[in-house]
């Protein structure tokens, strides 16, 4: 499964918002500073989707609020 995120960083909790059209917004915790935020996303898609952190990939988007992420099943 691919699917296109928006990661807000340094929210109150770590959260999966839901969809806004075809997009998946994600609150984390977490800042963006040195990968922080992306290990975050990666550890809260793997609880989301019930699946080993392994499993979830960030393909593009490392360094910005959006990201297309894939998850192996």
């Amino acid at each position: 499964m691919i699917l296109n995120v928006k990661v807000i960083p340094n929210a109150s909790q770590n959260e999966v918002v839901g969809f806004e059209g075809d997009v998946l917004k994600i609150k984390c915790t977490a800042s963006p500073e040195k990968g922080k935020a992306n290990t975050a996303v990666v550890a809260i898609l793997a609880q989301h989707y019930k699946v080993p952190k392994n499993k979830v990939k960030i393909l593009r988007g490392k360094t910005h609020s959006r990201k297309t992420i894939a998850i192996a099943e």
